[in-house]
């Protein structure tokens, strides 16, 4: 099952003392375009010191993808556990979080902590995903190409930063 709407483009939005956060028109379109649901799933990113994002309707594929995984892996002594360990962490690690009509979600304390936003936070299109970073993480990272690294970069001198 491919996702017909993908996730693309940036944007550097501010983030409030309560975690109060407006989520990009064009990312919230393709959560529209996807399903009913005005929600975003969050969740640690595997790999990046950021948040992953992404809506109800991929948290449904995520969890056909790991059982795939298993079934694929399932000779591996170590398969179940390693299953189990990723069902946990993409999903008892994760939490849904509501918008209202003007995009704005309050970044659970958790989540907020494990991406360390802190005041602003930077969005970028990932395909069936999207991350939210702290663009101060996202600049320092070695992992991330120069290209994107000039896009965050570009988002904070539009703020003037």
């Amino acid at each position: 099952m491919a996702l017909e709407h993908l996730f693309q483009g940036s944007a550097l939005n501010a983030v409030d003392a309560k975690g109060r956060v407006s989520v990009p028109a064009f990312l919230r379109q393709v959560i529209e375009r996807r399903g009913d649901a005005r929600t975003i799933v969050l969740a640690k990113h595997e790999q990046f010191q950021a948040l992953s994002a992404y809506d109800p309707a991929y948290a449904a594929q995520k969890h056909l993808k790991l059982e795939r995984l298993l079934e694929k892996e399932e000779t591996s002594p170590d398969a179940e556990l390693a299953y189990q360990r990723r069902t946990l962490m993409a999903f008892g690690a994760s939490e849904e979080v509501p918008y209202d009509s003007s995009g704005r979600i309050v970044l659970p304390p958790m989540m907020r902590r494990k991406g360390q936003i802190e005041e602003l936070a930077l969005f970028i299109g990932a395909g069936e995903t999207f991350q939210v970073w702290n663009p101060k993480l996202f600049l320092a990272d070695a992992n991330i190409p120069e290209d994107l690294k000039d896009i965050a970069r570009y988002r904070l001198e539009e703020r003037g930063l």
